[in-house]
């Protein structure tokens, strides 16, 4: 071991965590979580688990968490009662058609408060009438995640069938690893657009289960380590083999020079962490489909600018819609600093051009984690720069700064 690597420790990955909590909610908490993420997201969806368990409010409010939300929909709709669903205004913006029509097809009752498609809802609790559904994954994978989650509880299983091509089509195959290893029975159709789920037989047997350190969270270190080639930053308990979407950091930094190499123990068949060190051979230019991974637009787009390496970033298009419009807050942001960034509604061109320090010193964050912590490595060239509301990163990675801070003073 290099004594002079910057160790990082990495959250556990939120998406994990939060598909085990609801996992052991509906199995009656047959499963002991290790290394659960320390996330607000995740905070706030074993807050509200709570909440449903000790029947202290009908109102479920999930800030701007959009997984939590949806996941929390089909669960709602099984407790019996009367359940309002809401959150903040972004959240209020955010697109939850296809799962409220999705249920509703099922024989559930939901009503939109406001406005059709979006929080705040009414949910009448009951029982479902059909076992067979349609969901368009186009927006949100979330969508059908939710409905898997629920499925093996229901009285009769459930047939669910794609009616298009899923964004972020890992984070469905993550959700039904983790079914499958709680006791699930889900099969895939040949053409990979239905899902068969099983009702669960018997209680599952009670185990350990550990969550993954988050390669969303590992991403922008590995745009750090772009940006200052000398230094070793050894990113603990990683693993390049994941089932995470996000691990296709990976594979984009490569081309930007940055070389991950795992760290093995002898004694231990798993990875123990990753090395990542820049080498400083770039691509002339790169072309990367994000379609699987959107979370990382945001660092991949900065990378690029900051490396002037000309980069088309394709399967964009619901970057919109998340907790920022990022696509214009990527804009916006990277054009304060001198970029040259073209966007279309699913491709994102980003042309090679100095940056500079924005006029007013700030990046805006728009109340988003991700864009906060995607400029953030930028400081390594702009020590002045300043990020806007650096609390945001409590969404996903709240000691990100921490973190951060032993990069900038290696």
């Amino acid at each position: 071991m290099n004594t002079n690597d910057i160790r990082i420790n990495l959250p556990a990955s939120k998406s994990m965590s939060n598909r085990w909590l609801m996992i052991n909610h509906l199995t009656g908490g047959h499963f002991r979580i290790g290394k659960l993420s320390s996330s607000g997201d995740t905070r706030l969806l074993r807050r509200l688990l709570n909440q449903l368990e000790q029947h202290t409010s009908e109102v479920f409010y999930c800030d701007n968490a959009g997984s939590v939300a949806r996941f929390l929909m089909p669960m709602l709709a099984l407790t019996s009662g009367t359940h309002i669903l809401t959150g903040d205004p972004r959240l209020q913006q955010r697109p939850m058609a296809p799962l409220i029509d999705a249920l509703r097809q099922m024989g559930f009752r939901i009503e939109c408060n406001e406005r059709e498609g979006f929080l705040p809802i009414t949910i009448q609790g009951g029982t479902p009438t059909k076992r067979t559904v349609q969901v368009d994954p186009l927006l949100s994978s979330q969508f059908v995640s939710a409905l898997l989650l629920v499925a093996p509880i229901l009285p009769d299983g459930l047939s669910l069938t794609m009616t298009g091509r899923p964004t972020s089509r890992p984070y469905i195959d993550m959700t039904c690893d983790a079914l499958r290893l709680a006791g699930a029975d889900i099969r895939r159709s040949s053409n990979g657009r239905t899902y068969y789920v099983q009702p669960y037989v018997g209680k599952p047997k009670p185990a350990t289960i550990t969550i993954e350190r988050d390669w969303s969270s590992a991403s922008y270190f590995y745009t750090i380590s772009m940006l200052r080639p000398e230094l070793r930053i050894r990113l603990l308990g990683l693993q390049l083999d994941s089932s995470q979407g996000d691990s296709a950091t990976d594979t984009f930094f490569r081309q930007l020079g940055v070389i991950s190499t795992e760290v093995r123990s002898p004694y231990r068949a798993a990875a123990r962490s990753i090395t990542l060190q820049g080498n400083g051979i770039r691509a002339k230019s790169i072309q990367f489909n994000c379609i699987d991974c959107p979370d990382l637009v945001p660092t991949f787009a900065v990378a690029a600018a900051a490396a002037g390496v000309k980069t088309i970033l394709k399967g964009v298009s619901n970057i919109a819609l998340k907790e920022s419009d990022r696509m214009q807050a990527i804009a916006n942001e990277l054009s304060s600093m001198g970029a040259n960034i073209e966007c279309t509604t699913s491709e994102m061109l980003i042309l090679p051009s100095g940056l500079h320090m924005p006029e007013s010193g700030i990046i805006h964050t728009y109340g988003d984690h991700r864009i906060a912590m995607a400029f953030a490595p930028l400081q390594m060239i702009f020590p002045e720069l300043i990020i806007e509301a650096p609390e945001v990163v409590d969404k996903s990675f709240p000691e990100f700064w921490d973190e951060f801070e032993k990069c900038k003073t290696f």
